[in-house]
């Protein structure tokens, strides 16, 4: 199947002090998108402090080297902006959408608690609390909360960078202090460990110059070394429960190990195919299998990262399966069902327009997700964070089209329950 790439303009350099600028002109529309990515996230934080990469997210709100607490929410909002900014498992996103003449004045913003934010007893304290409010409405007093996210890595995993609790324990979160938030900053939040990335309504060397004037002289600090985060692939089926006293019915996820998506993206990709072969349209061999024929399911979803961020992922990762069932339903047959269609589909393989039709659609949400100029900044900055590479924005489409019936039917035989790990939620009963 022929999908074209696209041709967003896509300029990159670094400044003196290590910071890496992505620049994507359009002028299209008035309106531009900032990202600001710090090669940080869940995994990167230390034991005994889990949940912090997301609490450091949350203080970078609260004022920063030249502004007081709530300053950024007034100038943003002030010149028909929004913002926000989100924790994951590699990397920590900041970002604003606004009008194209109010650019300098959020390059400011971003630049000013690139400098420093105000951590300060007062700060921290109310970011706690905040935190662990979000804790109890998303996780603890919500109906499948944390599923599988959170519950299903340490299934999986064994070491804490990949299996620990990403929001974190209410322990961990009240034990954090002003000099732990300092030296999180001074560690992962340099220069250089970011991106920038400008897409929307701008002049090029306006833009160039805007950002060398802001962030120029932000000083200079090194990108910290990663640590390897790999572990061994499974070589033994790995299975728990969970009781949900909130859930109304129950629920399992599985998850298989994939290739690494930064070295071997092309081996990578069929299993982003995969995944929607099976679970995307009710055209889809889960769906049809599980919630239109035999009634197993009452929904099915799969998706690559534990997050749901296929190109925004490193090393290890994983595909995952879910569904939720009616009252009673099995999750031994949901599971054995699963297995039989992956079966199937690496002996028999695919059905003739199947694959295109998948192709097509994938091709769809991947135009759409970047045709919002904020979008496309993130995606980019992320881009150009993990793999140096922020115009392969432009050729995700096409390489989609690229993968062949084979590379499905062969990910599909990888797939195999001696590999999987997975998670059941039982719904207000005892625990299996």
């Amino acid at each position: 199947m022929q999908i074209p790439r696209t041709h967003y303009q896509v300029e990159r350099f670094t400044l003196p002090n290590g910071l890496r600028v992505v620049l994507s002109p359009d002028r299209s529309a008035p309106v531009i998108g900032v990202a600001v990515v710090y090669d940080v996230g869940i995994r990167s934080e230390p034991e005994g402090r889990t949940g912090f990469a997301h609490l450091f997210e949350h203080l970078m709100f609260q004022g920063s080297a030249n502004l007081e607490k709530l300053a950024h929410f007034r100038y943003v909002q002030g010149a028909g902006g929004t913002f926000n900014g989100s924790t994951h498992l590699d990397y920590t996103d900041y970002f604003e959408t606004a009008p194209s003449n109010a650019l300098e004045r959020m390059l400011f913003l971003e630049a000013d608690r690139m400098r420093g934010p105000r951590l300060t007893e007062e700060n921290l304290a109310n970011q706690i609390d905040v935190v662990k409010e979000e804790i109890r409405v998303n996780v603890l007093n919500r109906p499948y909360g944390g599923f599988p996210w959170l519950k299903l890595p340490p299934v999986m995993f064994d070491s804490f960078p990949n299996a620990h609790d990403g929001y974190g324990s209410f322990t961990d979160l009240e034990a954090a202090t002003v000099a732990d938030a300092a030296e999180f900053f001074d560690r992962y939040y340099a220069c250089g460990n970011a991106t920038v990335s400008v897409a929307g309504d701008f002049e090029l060397d306006y833009a160039r110059q805007l950002v060398e004037k802001h962030f120029g002289d932000v000083p200079a600090r090194p990108a910290p070394a990663r640590p390897d985060f790999d572990e061994p692939d499974l070589t033994g089926e790995r299975r728990k429960s969970y009781v949900d006293s909130l859930a109304p019915l129950p629920a399992v996820a599985a998850a298989w190990r994939v290739p690494n998506p930064i070295t071997r993206f092309s081996d990578y990709l069929p299993y982003v195919v995969l995944a929607e072969v099976l679970t995307d349209g009710d055209a889809a061999r889960l769906v049809e299998r599980m919630v239109l024929k035999d009634r197993i399911v009452t929904s099915v979803g799969g998706y690559l990262g534990f997050m749901g961020e296929p190109f925004e992922v490193r090393d290890p990762t994983a595909m995952l399966l879910q569904a939720h069932l009616p009252p009673q339903g099995s999750a031994d047959k949901v599971l054995a069902t699963i297995d039989e269609e992956l079966d199937r589909l690496a002996t028999d393989g695919l059905a003739a327009g199947e694959l295109a039709r998948t192709q097509a659609r994938m091709a769809t949400h991947l135009l759409r997700d970047t045709d919002a100029v904020l979008g496309r900044a993130l995606r980019m900055a992320v881009l150009e964070l993990q793999r140096a590479n922020p115009a392969l924005l432009n050729d995700l489409p096409h390489l989609i089209a690229e993968v062949t019936a084979d590379q499905i039917r062969e990910a599909a035989a990888t797939m195999r329950p001696h590999r999987r790990a997975s998670i059941e939620v039982v719904p207000g009963g005892g625990e299996k």
